[in-house]
Formats: structure tokens, sequence, C-alpha cells
């Protein structure tokens, strides 16, 4: 049964808006627990855009179930995991220009500065993933570095589900080339030894197909839960979500 790390940046996003303290993202990432959650996620950016570094050690202390700590392999970044030690630290590409991850890592061009860097946090007890696009060769690459996971990025099956303006019915090809995508790159990671999860952009709406694929193991996903919990309550987004990945399975 597929796993749910909630992603709580965007709870800080709106606690940033007014540079408040409020709302905070450990009380949500309480409710989150609470609601069922078998993990939250959170990205650390340089910017410090909405996640700062406090919150980080406070959502380390008061979690009980794990945490997933998404930031790019720079020094700074390493610095702070190995003083924070977050259960999983997932390596991501970052710009600082982007509105959010804009896709997967390329490991083959960046695999000195990856191996470094999973070498660093492994020896200090940290599991390992690295965010990468449904790829055989970034699969294999992210292989050799010796990380337990690698989450493979699901931003182009989420576009094409969710592209505004677009009856969905006219993509329905190209959807199912994106799914088969996926789910064969899933594969080729589970045969090369590592566990599989997957997100970015997904939603109530689209995660069904992806939870269709037995090898993803774990879901993060933030701000579809977040926007619904805007209007509807954390709790019961929460709740909706987990519902939506694991129905009739």
């Amino acid at each position: 049964m597929s796993r749910l790390n909630v992603n709580i940046d965007h709870i800080a996003t709106i606690r940033q808006a007014r540079r408040t303290n409020e709302p905070n993202p450990v009380s949500a990432a309480v409710i989150c627990e609470l609601a069922g959650a078998d993990g939250i996620t959170t990205h650390l950016r340089s910017d410090r855009r909405h996640i700062q570094d406090h919150d980080l050690i406070a959502l380390k202390q008061a979690i009980i179930t794990h945490l997933n700590l998404e930031m790019a392999a720079t020094d700074e970044m390493i610095e702070i995991a190995l003083r924070v030690k977050p259960d999983v630290v997932t390596l991501v590409p970052e710009s600082p220009q982007e509105v959010t991850t804009e896709g997967g890592l390329d490991v083959l061009s960046h695999r000195k500065i990856l191996r470094s860097t999973v070498r660093k946090l492994s020896s200090a007890g940290i599991f390992v993933s690295l965010f990468i696009d449904p790829d055989i060769r970034q699969i294999k690459a992210s292989s050799s570095l010796g990380v337990f996971q690698v989450e493979i990025c699901t931003s182009n099956y989420a576009r094409l589900n969710e592209q505004p303006g677009d009856a969905t019915v006219r993509r329905t090809g190209e959807i199912e080339a994106e799914a088969r995508r996926i789910r064969d790159a899933a594969r080729t990671a589970v045969r090369a030894g590592l566990k599989v999860a997957a997100g970015h952009g997904l939603t109530y709406r689209n995660v069904g197909r992806m939870a269709e694929i037995p090898e993803i193991e774990e879901f993060n996903i933030g701000h579809n839960i977040i926007a619904r919990a805007a209007l509807t309550g954390l709790d019961r987004a929460v709740r909706e979500m987990i519902e939506a990945i694991r129905r009739d399975r």
C-alpha cells in the first residue's frame, strides 16, 4: 500500500506573505500526521521563500513519522542536513528564478558532486533519494551512486492531465504514454534495487493512475492538498488524498 508524505511548504508560504508567525508549519505537520499522513516533506530553499531554518529544526523535534528534506546539493544545505539529520534527504535541482521545481536532476551531468553529497549524507546515517525524470539513463546513473531511492518526477504527466483550457479527452494518448514511461521507469528502478517514490503536480484528480503502478511505494504531494485545505480544512484534505491514493487497492 502506497504511503503519503505531505509537503507543507505552502503553509509557510502563507506565513511568509506577511512575515508573521502563523500559520505554523509544525502545527500543520501534526495535523497531517493525525489525519494519517505517513511522513512530512519540506523543501529548504536557498532563498528561504517559505520554509526557514528554524522550521526545519522544529519539525525534526516534533514529528513522529518521518521527515523528508528536499534540498539542493550545495555546501550550505549539506551542512544543515548533517546538523539537523532528517530521516531522508531528497536531492533536487534548484534555480533562483523558478516558481517551483521544473524537472528532475540531471544525474549524468552532475555525477561527481552528487556522489560526494550522497557519501557525506549516507555516512551520517541519512537515507538519500534523488528526484529524477522518468528516464532510464537517469535511473541507472542514480543506482550507481548508492542511493536507496529515486523519486520520479510526475510534472509532465500532471501537466497533460491538468492543462487549462484543453479537453483532457484529447490528450488521452499522451497521458497514457507518459504513464507508461513512468511505469517503465519505476520497474527499472526496482530491478536496480531502488525504492521508488513519485511526486510533483499530482492532484486528487490524477493521482489514481499513478497509484495503480505497484512499484511506486510513496507519494510526495503538497500544493494540491494545501489548496484544498484552504477551503475544507487540512485534516479533511489529507484524508481525502489518502483515500484517492488507496481507493480500491
